[in-house]
């Protein structure tokens, strides 16, 4: 049986991380990439997500300077996103350190582009991001960093993605995000019974026992960010009371152990 992943996930902005409420409210810095990457290694997470929220709205790309020094720092694998939208891109970012790449407003623009992404780099290259919101029409998935309101649910956009050969499928409530309140267990529960490709759920960690729940609900990894910058959990903690609660998680050892 596959080991369950805990996955620190890190928004960057102007070169900073940061970490802000319901993508848009209260931010906060939470430090610098490289260094952050260097501690969270040391605590033996699975991996890392960073996400540049400056490249989408700005017409840009995630800033492979990062990555590199990254890359230089730990041997974890970590995942990139924020405003790829072409094949060239993912190459070079992969070949800048990166194991996989995010794809979010991409995927929805052109489905298509997932399928040849996966294609000339690999399924497991791909991970595709939901971000989402409840509205009257249900869970609605929201393109450019949530300000963009699409016709499509994030179940149906789940099922379809993996359809398209996304080697991941990361779910992100925007309504839960930064909120610390739990996550969508409906939703994970839902889609887990679907999907044969692995879950990411995303947004609301806040407690040892919503990261528990998460997994119970058939989550093959859990992001987890404001909890870990404003509160005394770390990766240790967190991966304790999972196995001590019966979950198949990996054992505490940093990449350069």
């Amino acid at each position: 049986m596959l080991k369950k992943r805990i996955i620190p996930k890190f928004l960057v902005h102007g070169g900073r991380l940061i970490k802000g409420v319901r993508f848009t409210e209260n931010w906060r810095e939470a430090g610098n990439p490289v260094s952050t990457a260097r501690v969270y290694d040391s605590y033996g997470v699975d991996e890392m997500i960073f996400v540049d929220i400056d490249a989408t709205p700005n017409g840009g790309v995630v800033d492979g300077r990062i990555i590199e020094r990254v890359s230089e720092e730990v041997f974890m694998p970590f995942t990139v996103g924020g405003g790829v939208t072409k094949l060239e891109q993912i190459e070079k970012l992969l070949a800048q350190g990166a194991d996989k790449v995010c794809l979010t407003t991409a995927a929805l623009r052109d489905p298509g582009f997932v399928t040849r992404a996966a294609q000339r780099f690999g399924d497991q290259c791909i991970v595709v991001n939901i971000d989402y919101s409840d509205t009257p029409e249900g869970r609605q998935v929201f393109a450019a960093c949530g300000g963009e309101a699409t016709k499509h649910t994030a179940f149906d956009w789940a099922l379809r993605m993996e359809d398209a050969h996304a080697g991941e499928i990361m779910i992100t409530s925007i309504d839960r995000d930064g909120s610390m309140s739990g996550y969508d267990l409906d939703l994970i529960h839902r889609l887990s019974e679907r999907l044969e490709k692995p879950l990411i759920a995303s947004s609301g960690a806040g407690s040892l026992d919503h990261c528990r729940q998460a997994l119970d609900a058939g989550a093959s990894a859990i992001t987890i960010s404001s909890m870990f910058i404003f509160s005394d959990h770390s990766p240790i903690k967190v991966r304790s009371y999972l196995s001590s609660n019966g979950l198949n998680v990996r054992s505490q050892t940093g990449s350069r152990s």
